[in-house]
């Protein structure tokens, strides 16, 4: 298994040649290589000692590529802002650059959940059973994932009108997603990597109320098997997703 060590401050990722030599720059759009093309990728602890770095170590993600197994360790610079590095973003675009930091850069992008907590007078919490996806057989609450240039409330309202077929109205006093209005500011936001391969997590989880009687509830052909009120105590005990699970024991 091959080990890399990857190395951000502030958006800034220290690479290096082929031969360890550095700090390397990708060049954005570069699709054509030649036999002199130098080879883009990430430092090996020991080139590491070469540069006089410092660092502490984060995390380790393991994965494959191809036949491959990679372990890749990220550290946090001890070292004043790397302006001489390369832009994280800059190395997708350049297939100069080793597909195992291309891989990284990837991982570390976080991936961005919205549930909501819909409440009716009975201090009952509306789940819904999905039929496909991470969690296909289960109780989750409503929500999926924020679409590109979408604010996670609006994500919230979305995707209980699409689930569910109902239409729901979160709180927004500050007006972060337009005119403010309401009165709460209801929303618990966590971070999780559950697993060895990196993938950073993000859920923003509402809460709202509404009053829906079954026949207005219209759960979605090929996602939702049914949706369902269940008292709080109750939908901590089937729900599967820890996000849910630690956003319903606030309403506790």
């Amino acid at each position: 298994m091959t080990k890399h060590v990857y190395l951000e401050s502030d958006g800034k990722l220290l690479l290096v040649y082929g031969d360890g030599t550095g700090p390397a720059i990708p060049q954005t759009g570069r699709a054509n290589l030649n036999g002199e093309t130098e080879v883009i990728r990430l430092p090996t602890d020991s080139e590491l000692s070469d540069f006089g770095i410092s660092w502490e170590e984060v995390r380790t993600n393991k994965f494959r590529l191809g036949q491959e197994y990679h372990t890749v360790v990220h550290g946090k610079p001890l070292i004043d802002w790397p302006g001489e590095w390369a832009w994280k973003d800059s190395v997708i675009s350049d297939n100069a650059v080793d597909p195992v930091a291309r891989e990284s850069v990837y991982r570390t992008i976080h991936r961005v959940v919205s549930k909501v907590m819909i409440l009716n007078s009975q201090d009952q919490v509306l789940l819904a059973k999905v039929s496909r996806g991470f969690f296909s057989g289960c109780w989750t609450l409503p929500g999926g994932f924020v679409d590109y240039g979408e604010h996670p409330r609006e994500a919230a309202v979305r995707e209980a009108m699409e689930e569910l077929g109902i239409s729901i109205v979160i709180d927004d006093p500050k007006g972060e997603n337009g005119e403010p209005h309401g009165a709460g500011e209801e929303a618990f936001i966590q971070e999780e990597i559950f697993n060895e391969d990196g993938i950073n997590w993000i859920s923003f989880t509402y809460k709202c109320h509404g009053e829906f009687e079954d026949r207005e509830i219209i759960p979605k052909d090929d996602e939702i098997e049914e949706a369902r009120w269940f008292r709080i105590p109750e939908a901590i005990d089937i729900a599967v997703s820890i996000f849910d699970i630690e956003a319903l024991k606030r309403l506790i």
